[in-house]
Formats: C-alpha cells, structure tokens, sequence
C-alpha cells in the first residue's frame, strides 16, 4: 500500500494538508507494510524538508501511488485514472459548480472517498476540520468587534501560528472590551471550537437564563443549544431528537437571545426544513441588539439572515444594512458586521493539518490493513468502476444536468 500526500492545486491556494509529518512518521511505524510519499509543495504548512529529515520520500512525481490524499478539490487535469483519492470533493449535495468534477472522476474510473462522508458505524463523522473554524471564527469575532468600534485591532489570524498564540492575543484585549453579552450557538465540533476560545481569554459562561434575565459588570457568553433556540410550533415539549427528524415543526425562538446579545457567533449545525435562526425582518425589529456577527457556518441566504455573501481571508468583513437588506459600510451604527469566511480552518494550516491527521490515523487508516472490518471505506465510496455506488446513486440527475 502507498500512499501519496499531494500537492494542493486550488486557488486560494490552502496550506493544509491530510497528514502532518509526525501523524504520517506514526502511521508509517504502525504499518510496516504501508508507504508514504509526498509530492513536493511550496505552499504547504509543513515544509518538504520536515518530511524528508523522517525519511519520507519528497517526490516531483507520485503517480505510481495507490491512494492520493489531498483537502481540497484536484483540478480536472490533474486527476490520475484508475486510482484512489481521498479529498473534500463538494459534490454530495449536488454543488453545480463542482459538477464536471464528479464526471470526470467517473471518466477516469477513479474510486472516490469524500473526507466528509468518513463516517463510523452510527453515521459519525470521524474527521473533520470543524473544530479550527470554531477556533479561528471567534478569534475573527473580536477583531470584528474591535474594528467595528474602533476598540482594538488584533493581526489577523493567518499571521499567527497556533491556538495559543491566538489566545494570547485575545487576553490582550479582553480589558479593552466593553460588557458585552456574546450568544454562541450549537454544542458540536465547531461550537466547542468556538469555546475554547472564549474560555481561554478568560471569559465567563452563563446559563441560558440569566445570559436574558441578568446584567453583568463584564462580559459573558451562553453557549446554547437548538432546544433553546428554536421551539416546537403547537408548543410541545418534546425531545430534542425531534427536532432533527422534524425541523420543519418548528419556529425560531432566537430573539429573546437577539435582544440582549451584542456579538452572535454562530457554530450550529443546519438541517433542511429547519427554521432561520433569525430572518430579514427580525433584523429590522428595533429590540434587535446584535451589532456583530462571526457566521462560523456560513450557509448563503440562509438561516443568518445578515449573511448575504461569504467572505475571504483576505477582506473578511462586510456589512449588512437591515433597512435596505444590502451590503454597507460595517463601522457605521444601524449596519451589522459580518464576518462569514467560509474556509477558516486555512488561516490556522499546521493546528488544523495536527488535529485533522490525528483523527484519519486513528480512524480511516485501520480500514485498509483490517479489511475494512468497520465498513469506513464502503460508506465513503462515492464512485467505482465508472459509476456511482448505489449509496451516492441520488447524484445520478445531478451529474446528468437535470437537477
């Protein structure tokens, strides 16, 4: 078995990679019948250099690999026929821009894993960048914050190098915040992302409750689940598992959050059918408090309401004027700051490549040498011999361009 870490090809170009040196040096030690090479790279977070001092093969040309990981989509040109790759292809939900993609794999007879669809046996998720954009959205929270206002201003975050340098940076401005009530929405990967930072900068967590009912003399945050923000439309109580097979039976129940919350970042998870977190017109409502919002999750005309657009690394604040529901100049008083970078883990490389190396070692790397024995790899296959497996057979329509 060799496997072949290669060069990420897609503009902006993302430094990330799938196994950091010390995660493939690891496997390699596991696994003795199991070969790593890496094709050369100038942009990645781990220099070629870092690989090589482990004895790992840096390669101009590693076409002779059985597997290819990568993080983002590979170019149509690049793709190798009649091999394996591993990489977040953005096809399972029938995005149209990445559908010639998904042709051309199957022209190529390439048999497709998607990163987001490495599951265990309950349909888990086993790796995931999730936790970083937790980390590095809160970060972006403050900074908005602080150039919304004219407080503060932080490097950002893509200037730093780790978690705690950015908690650093945050302790530093903590005094200079005003006592402000953050809302931080979801309880998963990047949620509790988006809490490590809040805690690390010292901040205080308060209960649903009395994040509404109380004032403080500084500032606090309520992480809080869907069971607090939305509620069952004929008013039941019910389990919260409800909601995720129901979404559609229910209503926002965010503005009570809304209008005492000044910044609102937002880590949940958006389900089909569920309710918008807050619309346009709740915007509107003069009890509307929020004046900055980290959209982590960052669906487009979606359950934020203030997220028109996604934003980038490098310009990654927008505002939204709730009066004429158009883009505006996010420092003035009646305008909201936005700040909805869609591909955040980017801005911390080496952090997120650790953590997510970590979790493919530990879960999808058994699979090829225990015969799969968890079924990891037969879920994931999207494509083999040419045409969809029948787990991913919805895509049929979608490739054919009638959907």
């Amino acid at each position: 078995m060799k496997i072949a870490l290669i060069r990420e090809r897609k503009n902006p170009p993302d430094k990330r990679v799938v196994l950091s040196p010390s995660a493939a040096k690891k496997a390699l030690d596991r696994y003795p019948e199991l070969q790593i090479v890496v094709e050369k790279s100038p942009i990645r977070a781990y220099k070629d250099e870092e690989y090589a001092a482990l004895g790992i093969p840096v390669l101009d040309d590693v076409s002779d690999a059985d597997v290819m990981l990568g993080v983002k989509e590979v170019p149509l040109e690049n793709l190798i026929p009649n091999k394996k790759y591993f990489f977040f292809s953005h096809t399972i939900k029938k995005q149209s821009y990445n559908r010639k993609l998904l042709r051309e794999i199957l022209a190529k007879n390439i048999e497709m894993h998607d990163h987001e669809v490495l599951t265990d046996q309950s349909e888990k998720r086993v790796v995931a960048f999730g936790r970083y954009a937790g980390i590095v959205g809160a970060y972006n929270g403050f900074r908005t914050y602080g150039l919304k206002y004219s407080l503060f201003e932080l490097p950002k975050a893509n200037f730093l190098d780790n978690q705690q340098e950015l908690i650093a940076e945050l302790i530093k401005i903590k005094s200079k915040l005003p006592n402000i009530k953050i809302v931080l929405t979801g309880k998963g990967r990047v949620s509790n992302g988006a809490k490590e930072m809040l805690d690390g900068m010292g901040l205080q967590e308060v209960s649903a409750s009395d994040f509404i009912n109380k004032t403080y003399n500084q500032s606090v945050y309520s992480q809080i689940g869907c069971n607090k923000y939305v509620k069952r439309k004929d008013g039941k109580k019910l389990d919260i598992t409800d909601f995720y097979y129901n979404p559609q039976e229910y209503k926002s129940d965010f503005m009570r959050f809304a209008k005492v919350a000044d910044m609102y970042i937002s880590g949940h998870f958006y389900a089909d059918g569920a309710p918008y977190i807050f619309t346009r017109e709740d915007a509107k409502s003069p009890d509307f408090n929020i004046k900055v919002v980290a959209d982590i999750s960052c669906d487009i005309d979606g359950p934020v309401a203030c997220t028109i657009k996604p934003s980038t690394i490098a310009d990654p604040i927008y505002g939204y004027n709730p009066a004429t529901e158009t883009e505006d100049d996010y420092t003035k008083n009646d305008v909201i700051a936005v700040m909805a970078v869609d591909n955040l883990p980017c801005e911390l490389p080496k952090d997120a490549s650790t953590g997510f190396g970590k979790m493919f070692e530990e879960y999808v790397l058994p699979a090829f040498f225990n015969n799969d024995e968890s079924g990891i790899l037969q879920r994931s296959l999207m494509t083999k011999d040419g045409k969809l497996t029948e787990r991913f057979s919805y895509l049929q329509d979608y490739i054919d361009g009638k959907e």
